[in-house]
C-alpha cells in the first residue's frame, strides 16, 4: 500500500484499506464506469460521486411526491417514496459503519434503489405490470433511470446493487447485500407506524409471537433486526440475519401483506389510481403510435408515465380526460366594478 498521496480522493482511497473490512468494495478496485472520466476536483471517491449523482437527480427529488403505502395521506405525517428511501439509507448506512463495509458505496445504492418507482406506490407498479408485454418492474426500471434517462454514468457495483435490493436476486457486493435488508426492515416498521396512524391496525393486533421475539416497541423492534444483521454478519464475506431473526422479519412482513397492505381502508382508493395509470397509459400509447415502432412504444410510455408523481399524473389525467368548464364572470368582476364607479 502506498503512502504517497497526490490528492485527497487518493488519500481517501488508501484510508478504505487501512479502515474497511477485508470483505469490503474499495473503490480503487471498482469494476469502473461505462464512460471513464477523470475528476476536476478530486476530492470524492468513485462511490462518492455515485451518491451525489443520485442525491442531484431529477428523479430524486420527485421521490418526495410519490405514495409509499397510502395514496393521498390526508396528513404531512405518513411516509412517501422519498422519506422511505432516506430510512433505508440510514439503516443501511449503520450497518456498514459496524461491519465496516463501504458506507458510501451502501448509501449510493440505497439512494438510488426505488428511482424507477411509478406514482401510487405499488398499485401503481402492479397496474403497469398488467399493461406491458413483458412486465414491469420498478428495480429494473430504477436501473434504466440511471443508465438511459438521465445518464448517470454511475459505477458498476453501484448499478447492481440498485438493481438487487428487490429479493429474487443476488448481489455482487456485501454493501448491496447490507441494502436489501435495510429496504425489507425500513418499510415494515414504518408501514406499521403508518398504518396505526391511519387507524388500520393497533400494535396489539401484531403476531405475539413476533412481538415477544422483536418487542412491540418500534425502536426497540428496529433495532433488534438491525442489531440481528450485525451480529450475524460480523467477520463474514457474506450479509445475513439469523435463521431465527429472518422466520420472524418474513412472518411478520407476511402478516403486513395479509393484514394491511390488502386492507380496504388501505386500498380505497386504489381503483381510481389503476384507472388513472391505465388511462394514461392507453391515450400515449395512441397518441405517439405515429411516431414510434410498436417495439419501442411501450418503453417509451412507461418511461413518461412511471417517472410522474401521483400529483402530475392526477393533473395529466384531469387536463386530458376531464371537461373544462367555460370562463364565468365572478362576483370580483362585480366588486371591482363598483370600486371604479365610487372614483
Amino acid at each position: 500500500m502506498s503512502t504517497e498521496f497526490t490528492t485527497i480522493k487518493d488519500e481517501l482511497e488508501e484510508r478504505e484499506y487501512e479502515i474497511l473490512s477485508p470483505f469490503a468494495t474499495k473503490c480503487k478496485e471498482s469494476e469502473g464506469r461505462k464512460r471513464e472520466r477523470k475528476e476536476k476536483f478530486a476530492i470524492r471517491t468513485a462511490f462518492q460521486r455515485d451518491r451525489d449523482k443520485i442525491l442531484h437527480s431529477k428523479s430524486f427529488r420527485r421521490l418526495k411526491h410519490k405514495t409509499q403505502v397510502f395514496l393521498s395521506p390526508y396528513n404531512d405525517h405518513f411516509r412517501t417514496r422519498l422519506t422511505h428511501t432516506l430510512e433505508v439509507s440510514q439503516i443501511a448506512r449503520t450497518m456498514a459503519r459496524a461491519l465496516h463495509l463501504n458506507e458510501d458505496l451502501v448509501e449510493a445504492i440505497s439512494l438510488g434503489h426505488d428511482l424507477g418507482h411509478t406514482a401510487f406506490g405499488h398499485c401503481g407498479e402492479a397496474t403497469l405490470d398488467e399493461l406491458l408485454p413483458n412486465g414491469f418492474h420498478h428495480n429494473v426500471q430504477s436501473v434504466r433511470v440511471v443508465e438511459v434517462l438521465e445518464d448517470m454514468n454511475l459505477c458498476k457495483e453501484t448499478v447492481d446493487g440498485i438493481l438487487t435490493h428487490t429479493w429474487g436476486y443476488k448481489p455482487k457486493t456485501p454493501e448491496a447485500q447490507i441494502v436489501q435488508y435495510a429496504d425489507k426492515i425500513a418499510y415494515i416498521n414504518h408501514d406499521i407506524e403508518d398504518s396505526v396512524r391511519a387507524g388500520i391496525m393497533s400494535e396489539a393486533d401484531l403476531p405475539h409471537d413476533c412481538v415477544k421475539y422483536f418487542s412491540s416497541n418500534q425502536s426497540a423492534r428496529l433495532g433488534k433486526m438491525i442489531t440481528d444483521v450485525i451480529v450475524n454478519s460480523k467477520d463474514k464475506p457474506v450479509v445475513s440475519m439469523s435463521e431465527e431473526g429472518w422466520f420472524y422479519v418474513t412472518k411478520l412482513r407476511s402478516w403486513m401483506f395479509e393484514n394491511v397492505y390488502v386492507n380496504p381502508i388501505a386500498k380505497a382508493e386504489e381503483k381510481k389510481a389503476k384507472k388513472i395509470i391505465k388511462s394514461l397509459y392507453e391515450y400515449y400509447t395512441e397518441t405517439l403510435s405515429k411516431y414510434y415502432s410498436d417495439d419501442e412504444l411501450p418503453q417509451i410510455v412507461t418511461d413518461y408515465i412511471s417517472g410522474m408523481t401521483d400529483q402530475y399524473a392526477i393533473r395529466r389525467y384531469l387536463d386530458l380526460f376531464i371537461p373544462k368548464p367555460l370562463a364565468e364572470n365572478t362576483n370580483d368582476d362585480d366588486l371591482i366594478k363598483k370600486a371604479l364607479e365610487r372614483r
